[in-house]
């Protein structure tokens, strides 16, 4: 097994190899406003650094977000496209989820990201006994409580005070999740997506389509007193 994991729906352009048991590589960079600039060259990067060209990898590992959908379907049309070239299957996964894994905390939380416009997105999560592949030490994997969601934080200040919270979105608006844990993850890892991957591929369990998962509508819509104007 090789994974090549992938996101794209936070600020962090991330990618990462994964063997099923261990990172072999990763690569992140923080700019929300070249995912689709940096994307490609992290890609090259972490296989060179693994030693490996791009048709060793058996599978593509994707977040789905939710995330803003410039930056989100950077990160998806790449994974579709390597997918179909090299008739591989591609594995969605919520982005929520991979910081949520990469958490490590013990304790029901919850995970925010910056969803701008004053929104964040963010879910729930709770500790679940589970085992890792590496080494089969016991360990608890977060399972989350419900689907993301996207509002403002002072509409969901009653859920989240005081309940511990990682994620840009929480670190933004502190006053709101004022359980923030500030040494947690902020951005994606891929290493974290590829390894959530690679548990859920050892136990047989579904994943999500490789679809975006945008919680809102488009800014671009049809007017809705559109006069279509045909030929005479």
């Amino acid at each position: 097994m090789l994974l090549l994991a992938l996101d794209t729906a936070t600020p962090a352009v991330t990618v990462a190899l994964h063997d099923g048991s261990r990172v072999l590589a990763e690569s992140r960079q923080v700019d929300a406003r070249r995912h689709g600039e940096l994307l490609l060259p992290a890609v090259d990067r972490v296989l060179a650094e693994a030693g490996l060209k791009l048709d060793a990898v058996s599978d593509i590992v994707v977040g789905v977000g939710p995330g803003p959908y410039t930056g989100l379907r950077v990160g998806l049309v790449t994974a579709a496209t390597f997918g179909a070239a090299l008739d591989i299957p591609v594995h969605g996964l919520c982005s929520l989820d991979g910081i949520a894994h990469a958490a490590g905390l013990d304790e029901p939380f919850v995970v925010a990201t910056d969803a701008r416009r004053k929104e964040v997105y963010w879910a729930r999560y709770a500790p679940a006994p589970g085992d890792h592949p590496q080494g089969g030490r016991s360990a608890t994997r977060p399972v989350r409580l419900g689907e993301p969601a996207v509002d403002r934080p002072a509409d969901i200040a009653d859920q989240v005070a005081g309940v511990p919270a990682v994620g840009a979105g929480a670190l933004l608006y502190d006053t709101v999740f004022t359980g923030v844990r500030r040494e947690g993850p902020e951005h994606q890892s891929a290493g974290a997506l590829a390894a959530l991957a690679a548990e859920k591929l050892a136990a047989g369990e579904e994943f999500l389509p490789a679809r975006p998962l945008y919680l809102r509508r488009p800014d671009a819509q049809v007017p809705a007193n559109y006069k279509v104007v045909t030929p005479k």
